[in-house]
């Protein structure tokens, strides 16, 4: 089949869950011998060459604001797409390119639309990005062939909001430890001797709140803020003042030296709660970690008896210092996560599930 993904920054990732998503299948799909296209964004990708592991780019300009980097491109990559002419089906991302999804539809191409999580509900959008938003939650329970979620809360949602069905498929996990520790290095921590936090550094992710119980914690291990976030500056100014020397801000980490955090960490502390099923989580599972998880229903969906829950700052001191104290825990904690990640969330179970998919929208348009 022909396949083109559509709604991403592109490939190879260097910015969020989407952009690792659109890497891990298309590079799989690819790997079954089909055809894929991957849109990126210019102000994103800085890989130079037409394809990437087989995929091939089509590289799109945008205007690279809050409201309109999405939007923008996304337009001129449907536009782009019905020029060509040539592809099978359309995997799109992100609900705020429902409205987008009708121009394949028009010219007979079957689309699909990840929708990811409640999007109007991160702080960083006015009224104007929330009504949007709500619009386009509902285009894409009527423009797209097909709806798909990737947690059970998400599909809940637009049953109950829209009396829309939808299908699920979850979000991938590598789950090989890395055994090098080159980034480690780098960055002058010891394997074991640090937390790790992983995010866009937007309110909502809550950054903060894992910084100020971090500083209330007795500890000679660090804490490692890893993300970045376009249009949250003053955020990441606030985070970086605080006086703490253990915790560092390495910025945005992607490919091998992510996984080396990932798999050398002491624990891993997820704070989000806007959204579905986390990437950055399902991949602490993977890397073998004790999670430390804000309690959320989306959360609890991922994990399950596998982590530490905690609802606020003074909370998550508790659990960060359990961690410290009971070796015996978080060493169960930490096979458990293993284990739940390698039997819920293979990409290649992943991969199966998006190839039927495409094949059974070639079938029925």
């Amino acid at each position: 089949m022909k396949l083109a993904i559509i709604g991403t920054r592109g490939i190879p990732a260097n910015y969020g869950g989407f952009e690792t998503f659109a890497e891990e299948l298309s590079t799989r799909l690819v790997a079954r011998g089909h055809k894929v296209t991957v849109y990126g964004r210019s102000n994103n990708v800085r890989y130079t060459e037409p394809t990437y592991k087989g995929v091939e780019l089509a590289i799109l300009p945008t205007i690279g604001t809050k409201y309109l980097d999405t939007v923008v491109h996304t337009f001129l990559s449907v536009l782009h797409a019905l020029i060509r002419k040539k592809f099978d089906c359309v995997l799109m991302c992100n609900a705020a390119n429902a409205l987008f999804a009708l121009v394949p539809r028009l010219s007979g191409t079957p689309v699909a639309l990840n929708v990811d999580g409640i999007e109007r509900l991160r702080k960083k959008w006015g009224t104007a990005g929330r009504a949007y938003y709500r619009l386009s939650e509902y285009l894409a329970t009527m423009i797209p062939n097909v709806v798909v979620s990737d947690a059970k809360v998400i599909r809940d949602y637009y049953l109950r909001e829209y009396r829309k069905s939808s299908v699920m498929i979850v979000y991938g996990a590598n789950c090989e430890q890395a055994k090098t520790t080159t980034i480690l290095d780098q960055l002058g921590v010891r394997p074991r001797d640090y937390f790790l936090y992983v995010s866009r550094l937007e309110p909502e992710n809550n950054a903060h709140v894992v910084v100020e119980a971090f500083e209330k914690v007795a500890t000679q291990k660090r804490l490692l803020i890893v993300g970045d976030a376009p249009y949250a500056q003053k955020y990441i100014e606030r985070l970086k003042s605080t006086t703490d020397r253990r915790i560092h801000f390495p910025g945005a980490i992607y490919g091998a030296g992510y996984r080396e955090l990932q798999s050398h960490a002491h624990a891993y502390v997820h704070a989000t709660e806007v959204g579905g099923t986390h990437p950055a989580l399902v991949e602490a599972m993977g890397a073998g970690n004790c999670v430390i998880v804000k309690d959320t229903p989306e959360n609890r969906e991922v994990v399950g008896d596998c982590g530490l829950f905690f609802q606020d700052a003074q909370n998550l001191v508790r659990r960060i210092e359990v961690t410290l104290t009971d070796g015996d825990l978080l060493e169960r904690l930490r096979k458990k996560a293993t284990a739940r990640a390698k039997a819920r969330y293979s990409w290649d179970a992943v991969t199966d599930a998006y190839e039927k998919l495409f094949r059974d929208l070639r079938v029925s348009g």
